[in-house]
């Protein structure tokens, strides 16, 4: 368990490391950034990404629980 937290924890923590680089909009809200002006562009990305971010986490770790479990077996 102590190992899967370490890995959860660095998954987090890259996320955060690359979120000033990655562009997470779709076209719509492409648009309605532009309108905003830069702040609340990044602002925006930063929303979107960190709502993007939980889904991810808890796939990877019930995939990392079966893998684990059907190689224990």
């Amino acid at each position: 368990m102590k190992k899967a937290s370490v890995i959860i924890l660095l998954s987090g923590l890259l996320l955060l490391a690359t979120q000033h680089q990655a562009t997470a909009q779709c076209s719509i809200c492409t648009k309605t950034a532009q309108q905003l002006g830069e702040k609340p562009a990044k602002a925006l990305n930063g929303g979107i990404l960190y709502l993007a971010a939980m889904p991810f986490m808890i796939l990877g770790y019930i995939g990392y629980r079966w893998w684990r479990s059907n190689h224990e077996a």
